[in-house]
Parts: C-alpha cells; structure tokens; sequence
C-alpha cells in the first residue's frame, strides 16, 4: 500500500467512528435516529420507551 492509500483509509475509517459513536451517544440520550417526529412513526413505541405522567412531571421540576 502507498501513503495515499493508508491516509484514505484512515479518513474513512476516521469518519465510520465518528458516525457510529454519534449514533450510540443519540440512542442513549433517548433520541431516534431518524431526527423527526416520532407522532406518525409505526416503530414510535419500540424505538422510545414509553413514561408515565409521574416520570414527566418529575423531569420538568
């Protein structure tokens, strides 16, 4: 391999990461991958687990 191959491998590989560990950082905050609304999504209830009232009111004080 040539130094230009090992630097494109190393961007794609690079920008692949960062891609990856974006997502996993989102699924933990809670946000979908899809960055719209979930209100007409069929998957909404699997993608998002679902809060009681108690648990909402408790994250607006």
């Amino acid at each position: 391999m040539n130094p230009q191959d090992i630097i494109a491998v190393i961007i794609l590989s690079s920008i692949f990461v960062a891609i990856v560990a974006r997502r996993i950082i989102n699924r933990k905050r809670g946000k979908g991958s899809c960055s719209c609304g979930c209100g007409n999504c069929a998957m909404s209830e699997s993608c998002h687990e679902r809060k009681t009232e108690k648990e909402k009111s408790e994250n607006l004080k």
